[in-house]
């Protein structure tokens, strides 16, 4: 069962303000504020609009934690906190955290590219790896709950998230482990990434009317558990896993 949710996307910055969104058919879609984007086919996308990291790391973090991992440890925190186990996560050698990512540290690639190219090899941020990787959030994650249980990314597309949720519940049903912190965060919307899917042709040019078109960046999370090991303060589940599909 599902015990926790967290949810940072482009119509809210938590579950209650995604769901009103949702509700009242707000588009995410809106003119590119993240870089100028004046001389791209398409200069629109689904931004997070109003977040805040340091509601949620410190400043020192936040300087070291490209965006899809600022956005996952803000997910997480939303997900452990409403299922009632901040500070407390029972059995945290049994509690594991999966994280989909299609592409992880985009804006830092990008920016660590330029500077390679620009001023040599001596101004790459010697954070660049471990800003870049897709399992850096679920590390963060893991580090920042003190969870020792099964710990990694998975990589496949738009289906990385529905993977991480499937894989977690797999695992609490194998027995693996008792609870899982599972989801996905993307923060891809950088010059060279939307450049690139539109030469694909695989985004609307609909510039003059963004919200009739669909883009999207941010993290979504659960906290899950087997029933009667989810721990908490007498949370009831929200919701029960049912499976997941694996393509090929």
């Amino acid at each position: 069962m599902v015990t926790g949710l967290g949810l940072v996307t482009p119509v809210g910055t938590d579950v209650e303000s995604t769901w009103q969104g949702l509700l009242a058919g707000r588009s995410g879609a809106a003119p590119i504020t993240k870089f100028d984007a004046s001389n791209q086919r398409v200069r629109f996308a689904c931004e997070v609009k109003g977040f805040d990291p340091l509601q949620y790391i410190d400043r020192k973090e936040a300087r070291r934690y490209d965006l899809f991992a600022q956005l996952a440890l803000a997910a997480a925190h939303q997900a452990i906190t409403q299922a009632g186990l901040e500070g407390r996560v029972p059995s945290p050698e049994r509690t594991g955290v999966v994280i989909g990512s299609g592409i992880g540290g985009m804006q830092t690639y990008e920016d660590n590219c330029s500077l390679f190219l620009t001023k040599g090899p001596d101004r790459v941020s010697p954070f660049f790896v471990p800003m870049f990787i897709p399992d850096i959030a679920a590390g963060l994650v893991s580090i920042r709950y003190g969870l020792k249980g099964p710990n990694f990314a998975t990589v496949s597309a738009c289906a990385s998230s529905a993977h991480a949720i499937g894989e977690s519940f797999n695992m609490i049903r194998r027995g693996t482990a008792d609870a899982m912190v599972t989801g996905g965060a993307e923060g891809a919307i950088t010059g060279l990434t939307v450049a690139a899917f539109a030469n694909m042709k695989a985004l609307s040019t609909r510039n003059d009317s963004p919200e009739t078109a669909s883009r999207r960046q941010g993290p979504g999370w659960l906290r899950a558990g087997r029933r009667g090991r989810c721990g908490g303060a007498g949370k009831p589940g929200t919701r029960r896993a049912a499976g997941s599909s694996n393509p090929g």
